[in-house]
This record gives C-alpha cells, sequence and structure tokens, in this order.
C-alpha cells in the first residue's frame, strides 16, 4: 500500500450483551478484539456497528467493507421454521439489524466477509435455512466440541472458488458452531466442506466479495490471507 493510501474503513457488526468493567453492569456493545485486530493487521480501520432500529442506509455510505461477526443462533423465525430445542434465546435487535445492513451492502455490492453466525446470517437473508442441531445429524459434537472451545479441523475447498484462490484447495480451521446451512440461500454456492460433509464455506459469485466460513479466522493465529482478502477488496470501495 502506498505510503499516502486511504485504508479501508471495514465495519464489524458487534454484540448487544450485559457486560462488566470497572464499578458498571450494563449493556454494552462489544465483540472479541480478535475481530478487530485482524481487521487492523489486514490493513483495513476498524469501526463498531452496534444494533440499532434503523440506519443502514447511511452506514453503507461511510464504510468500504462489512464484517459480520460471529455470535448466538438466528431466530429460526426468520427462515419459518420452529426453535429446537438446543437453538438459543433470539437476540432480535441483532438479527433486525444485521439482516438489514447485509440486504443493503448486498444490494450496493459492498465487499461482505461473514464469519460462523454471520455465514449462517448471509445464507438466511438470501433466503436459506439452517440446520439448527448438528449433533442431530451427525451424532457427534465435532463442530463444538465444549463451551468456550475452538476445535481444528481440516476443511476442503472447492478449486473453482474464490476462496480456493485465496486459501488454497485445504486448510487447517478453528471452528465453535452447532448449527450450520441448510438449504443455500439464492445465488450462494458452497465454497468448504468439512470431512463429513457439512458445508463450511459459502460465497456468492455475482458480487466482487461475498464470502462466509463457518469457522473463526480471527482465531488463526498469523494466517491473515482470509482478511487481507477481504480488506484489499474493500479498498477498491
Amino acid at each position: 500500500m502506498n505510503a499516502g493510501a486511504r485504508r479501508p474503513v471495514v465495519g464489524i457488526s458487534s454484540y448487544l450483551e450485559t457486560a462488566s468493567w470497572g464499578v458498571w453492569r450494563q449493556p454494552a456493545a462489544l465483540v472479541p478484539q480478535t475481530y478487530v485486530d485482524c481487521v487492523v493487521r489486514a490493513g483495513g480501520v476498524p469501526v463498531l456497528l452496534p444494533p440499532q432500529a434503523s440506519g443502514s442506509p447511511e452506514v453503507l455510505e461511510l464504510i468500504d467493507g462489512l464484517l459480520l461477526a460471529g455470535g448466538p443462533d438466528i431466530d429460526p423465525a426468520r427462515y419459518g421454521a420452529p426453535a429446537h430445542p438446543r437453538t438459543g434465546a433470539p437476540h432480535s435487535a441483532r438479527d433486525a439489524w444485521e439482516f438489514d445492513l447485509v440486504r443493503t451492502a448486498l444490494e450496493r455490492d459492498v465487499p461482505v466477509l461473514g464469519v460462523c453466525r454471520g455465514m449462517q446470517l448471509l445464507n438466511v437473508a438470501l433466503g436459506g435455512e439452517l440446520v439448527q442441531h448438528l449433533p442431530d445429524v451427525l451424532g457427534d459434537q465435532s463442530h463444538q466440541v465444549a463451551p468456550a472451545t475452538f476445535a481444528a479441523r481440516v476443511v476442503r475447498i472447492r478449486p473453482s472458488s474464490r476462496l480456493a484462490g485465496i486459501l488454497g484447495g485445504a486448510t487447517q480451521v478453528q471452528c465453535y458452531h452447532h448449527q450450520a446451512v441448510g438449504r443455500l440461500g439464492e445465488g450462494l454456492l458452497p465454497a468448504a466442506w468439512s470431512s463429513d460433509e457439512c458445508v463450511e464455506a459459502v460465497e456468492l459469485p455475482d458480487r466482487r466479495f461475498a464470502v462466509g466460513v463457518q469457522w473463526h479466522p480471527e482465531q488463526d493465529g498469523g494466517d491473515l490471507r482470509l482478511f487481507e482478502a477481504f480488506v484489499e477488496e474493500s479498498r477498491r470501495s
């Protein structure tokens, strides 16, 4: 990057949770610092996009790329399904905000990277459905082995995909999810699979950059390739 070149601004969708700091305990907009660090190291300027009632068109005027962070389960009512007993309680404000963000971003062809929940949200926003509890389908908990514990897995990547041009034919990733893509949303193509054939990545080929990964690239230590590709495409906005 040229010394005087403008760094792209990347909006990161945030949690809205009760948090504690100092003597305080109250609702807070937050994301894990790893997302912020990866965007900075990849050459972007991160800004948080906390859940709010409106404003996605204005936000998309101000940012160059949209990063949909991981988080809680999407309300299954969004894809017309009853809630599974293991599906988490809905976070309606965050769901509504992020659906508005991603739809506006896709309409304007703003680069989008979805991580874990973010990939699932991309899928549902395009009319797809989710598997609400993978152990019911797979018979094991290999994608979410224990609370707050990431599991290393190898995924194979479709050779002709955008993702293959970034990561190659196979790569080890860090997984933590009990839900997954079921029926694909309109226009989405699967881009990676785990050994049990669970879809681990999707992409929308008719957009400049619209990629979702089921794993957590922000947990991959020094491997910034996916963030670098996303930030570089955002630079061209």
